[in-house]
């Protein structure tokens, strides 16, 4: 990030700032007439406001800003991000810490320069701002800057994605937040707990936390879902307590200060099903020989590598399905066996709605023939690598049992492997034909009288540190064989 140092003088808004005129190379947009006599920018005199009720006693926070404004042509998208001293609230055992806020992801000025200028009845800019609240070091008097570096790349994120983020969400990193030996290396995301929504003349602006979490809570949000290990940091104080700080020196995961947590994320899966949609694997498919022997000569089946269209392709059905209505915008991949398919964001997803594979509301609908011809099957054989295998029994667990779908798609590009149930809309399989492809995409549909048997043959996948593969699972009368196989394979 090239932000320039905190700065002791007065933030903007609390004397008259110039007007700038927009940056050549994003479209001008007509100022509001109500904004039109005012020379302090209103949507960043409203933030502060929402602020300055909180620390009135801190009209001038250390600030790190921006050297060159991004809509000036320079890197960082955030114009600025406060940040403010927090006593704590001791009787609640809520420690002292530093609370960040970023100004940028809204619209801050309501004249183009950055964010189309909309109305005051929806979101302004991409309708939130990032905070992080830091537990003070012993004896700490100054605020680190590298919260606001991270905030400054995840506003990148965003606006070069155009992907909100919302309370749910989680983001792995795969590094400490603050580049040091913590175990803290993962975010989830959470409503400020004292910054509430506010209304400014450009639209609704929501605050959005970023709270510090370990690869075994970040796993646990990817196998359940965001909200309830968000609920469960809460209540260990240690671990964010309720206003969900970050402490980077935490050395204890909350299932290790309290085991039986892992028990209420086991229930949570099982009555509410899993988040996690899809993950990077090492996989493949193929037609099983008995049912190719059946299939006219006139159906050949042309097997190529998935290229870059057709990937976006197949994400764009997978996130109609899986945003439906409350769209942030892009599919829920985690990382449970590798590398994220979606920039390492995982999206909150609607747990109470059907899922699907389409949606005719849809403006991004891949209209048939976009991908290569359907084709049916009779027989399929899937291999898959260990670390992605040992995620089976929460595919069919987690996911088809509550209706939902769940992708691996091949690291190298050959191939994509979608376990649907009979309730996911959309999908080319059906239980009259349960195994279908679309060129290297695969769908196998698993009916619900079949669904109880697979999860019995698999759960010893779930037993990661006494399991020997090659293992190969085949269910004859079902035409399905499913093989797990080394990492390395």
């Amino acid at each position: 990030m090239e932000s320039g140092p905190p700065h002791l003088s007065p933030v903007p808004g609390t004397e008259a700032v110039p007007h700038h005129h927009p940056h050549p190379g994003v479209p001008g947009m007509h100022m509001p007439p109500q904004m039109m006599p005012m020379t302090t920018p209103v949507g960043l005199q409203a933030i502060y406001q929402a602020c300055r009720r909180l620390y009135a006693d801190q009209p001038n926070p250390l600030q790190v800003t921006a050297v060159v404004k991004y809509w000036l042509g320079g890197p960082d998208p955030l114009d600025y991000i406060s940040m403010y001293s927090n006593p704590g609230d001791p009787n609640r055992g809520i420690p002292a810490h530093w609370h960040y806020v970023s100004f940028g992801l809204s619209d801050l000025y309501g004249d183009g320069r950055v964010h189309e200028y909309t109305g005051p009845e929806g979101p302004s800019g991409f309708g939130f701002e990032l905070t992080i609240r830091l537990k003070k070091e012993t004896g700490e008097t100054a605020p680190p800057t590298w919260p606001a570096a991270l905030m400054q790349t995840l506003a990148r994120y965003v606006f070069q994605s155009e992907n909100v983020l919302c309370a749910g969400d989680h983001v792995s990193w795969h590094n400490a937040l603050d580049s040091s030996e913590s175990r803290i290396q993962h975010m989830l995301m959470a409503e400020d707990p004292l910054l509430q929504s506010i209304l400014s003349p450009m639209g609704t602006i929501n605050f959005i936390q970023i709270i510090g979490v370990t690869a075994e809570e970040l796993q646990a949000a990817q196998r359940w879902n965001g909200p309830g290990i968000l609920e469960l940091l809460r209540n260990v104080p240690v671990a964010g307590g309720p206003w969900l700080l970050t402490d980077m020196r935490r050395g204890e995961t909350i299932f290790e200060k309290d085991p039986q947590l892992q028990e209420v994320v086991e229930r949570g899966i099982e009555t509410e099903g899993s988040n996690l949609s899809g993950v990077s694997a090492k996989c493949s498919w193929e037609e099983m020989e008995e049912s190719r022997e059946e299939r006219e000569e006139s159906e050949e089946t042309v097997r190529q590598r998935i290229t870059p269209h057709e990937s976006e392709q197949i994400k764009a059905e997978l996130r109609r399905g899986l945003m439906g209505q409350h769209g942030s915008g892009a599919a829920g991949f985690g990382t449970g066996a590798g590398a994220d398919w979606t920039d390492h964001v995982n999206h909150n997803t609607d747990r109470e709605r059907k899922d699907s594979l389409s949606s005719s509301g849809s403006t991004e609908e891949v209209k048939p023939g976009e991908l290569q011809r359907s084709q049916t099957m009779d027989a399929v054989h899937v291999k898959i690598n260990k670390e992605a295998g040992t995620l089976l029994p929460l595919v069919m667990r987690g996911r088809l049992k509550h209706g939902r779908h769940f992708t691996f798609k091949d690291v190298s590009g050959n191939s994509a492997i979608t376990f649907v149930s009979p309730r996911v809309m959309g999908a080319i399989a059906d239980e009259s034909h349960p195994y279908a492809s679309r060129g290297p995409w695969l769908q196998v549909l698993i009916p619900e009288d079949f669904l109880e048997a697979v999860i019995k043959d698999l759960e010893e996948l779930s037993n990661t540190e006494e399991l020997v593969v090659p293992k190969q699972y085949r269910w004859r009368e079902k035409g399905l064989t499913i093989s797990v196989l080394p990492d390395d394979w």
